[in-house]
């Protein structure tokens, strides 16, 4: 943790003359906006960073790019499907072409390690060998992740990734988490030393999320919008916030409103299924993945934003990125009643009883008739993501983190290209 000290003092660490390896599977880069953001602040810091991430599909697409000063390297890599053995194809192809694009970069300082899935250890382990301290960045509570996905209960592949879990916590020098549950989880269930965790939350890109005047066509004739915004897996409750609108037509009896769902994933064409057999088509759009304008206009435009997830062992302890996205546009949430979500939303966000789809509808109900409410809501989350929740106090803890990761390193480029970069002797 920082304990008191500010963005300049950490940022007084530089990087000058050293390598950073940031090592992505989930998506490609830049895509990955978490991510980026870490990039673009260790190379403002002095860093020379270097990403390995997969190939996107329509975007992210080619094997080797340079952008801002980031060199990007990309592999082909097909998604999991078809259970287990879908992703035991998609985590081998991963590691290899890892390995292999790791040996081109050659020596770095650090190896910065973000899951799922928790394999990427092994290639950091190898890195490590060579003089490299190894970050772990948490994005996601993976058995958490298994637990709720897949709903198998604590089975064999279950203890299998709490196994991979273990190492790789024992593996890392430091940890990265998200927010202060998943420290706590790293402390506990990973043994780490508290002085070894850094909280370095995700926070929008405020440059990105800037509001626009609302265009009232985007509500299809209606009073109001309503938006969803991000993935759409088993997970995330898009078919809780679908139920609950299914709710808010029949059994309160509101049909003056019109909602956008903006995003896609897995579960995307079951979403769209299911809103047929609610009988929503009318009254339900489907956008898939929108250019980042089209995005901002719907913002701009919803009157209330949802954020469906149900309440499981990994929902409750994470921080969803759409409600911060919300934040920064000035829009108020309705959510489940989440332990991080209300560390995140505070009073921008009301709250029904965990997974009741019919509370969820009366509180967008109870948000659309009142408008001052609403607008009080959206001031109070700008003002909680440009005050506390504001990316430049997550820089300043990465740049901690690191500053903890190579205290007494001499950097490798400062050697021969083949040194290791141990530790200096006093």
């Amino acid at each position: 943790m920082l304990g008191d000290r500010s963005f300049e003092d950490a940022a007084g660490a530089d990087g000058s003359g050293r390598r950073a390896l940031i090592l992505v599977e989930n998506l490609s880069v830049p895509f990955d906006r978490r991510v980026w953001q870490e990039c673009t602040t260790l190379r403002d810091a002095g860093w020379d960073v270097h990403v390995i991430c997969p190939r996107g599909e329509k975007r992210d697409t080619e094997p080797e790019a340079v952008i801002d000063g980031v060199r990007i390297h990309r592999y082909p890599l097909r998604a999991a499907t078809g259970g287990p053995a879908g992703y035991l194809r998609e985590y081998g192809s991963a590691l290899w072409h890892t390995a292999r694009l790791a040996r081109k970069v050659g020596p770095v300082d650090v190896v910065h390690a973000c899951n799922p899935p928790d394999l990427l250890f092994l290639p950091a382990l190898w890195l490590k060998r060579r003089g490299a301290r190894f970050v772990f960045d948490q994005h996601d509570l993976v058995p958490e992740l298994y637990l709720s996905r897949f709903d198998r209960g604590q089975d064999l592949l279950y203890r299998a990734v709490c196994a991979l879990e273990r190492r790789t916590y024992r593996a890392a020098d430091i940890v990265l988490a998200t927010n202060e549950s998943y420290r706590d989880v790293a402390v506990s269930r990973g043994g780490r030393r508290p002085e070894d965790v850094f909280v370095v939350r995700s926070a929008p890109q405020t440059d990105r999320f800037q509001p626009v005047p609302p265009e009232p066509e985007l509500k299809r004739g209606k009073p109001h919008l309503l938006c969803y915004l991000g993935v759409m897996g088993p997970q995330d409750g898009v078919d809780y916030a679908l139920r609950a609108l299914a709710k808010l037509r029949d059994e309160i009896g509101r049909t003056d409103w019109h909602a956008v769902f903006v995003g896609s994933g897995d579960a995307f064409d079951a979403m769209v299924a299911l809103s047929r057999r609610l009988g929503l088509s009318e009254q339900v759009q489907f956008t898939g993945r929108i250019p980042d304008a089209d995005l901002v206009r719907y913002l701009s435009t919803a009157d209330v934003c949802l954020s469906p997830d149900p309440r499981n062992p990994l929902n409750d302890v994470s921080t969803m990125n759409k409600v911060l996205e919300y934040m920064a546009m000035g829009r108020p949430i309705v959510s489940f009643d989440l332990r991080e979500a209300r560390v995140s939303a505070g009073d921008a966000a009301v709250y029904a009883p965990d997974n009741d789809e019919a509370a969820f509808a009366k509180l967008i109900a109870l948000l659309l008739d009142d408008p001052e409410k609403r607008a009080r809501m959206g001031t109070i989350g700008q003002e909680r993501i440009s005050g506390r929740l504001s990316w430049r106090n997550s820089q300043a803890s990465l740049l901690a983190a690191y500053a903890a990761a190579c205290r007494d390193r001499t950097p490798v480029s400062a050697n021969d290209p083949n040194s290791t970069g141990k530790r200096q002797r006093s």
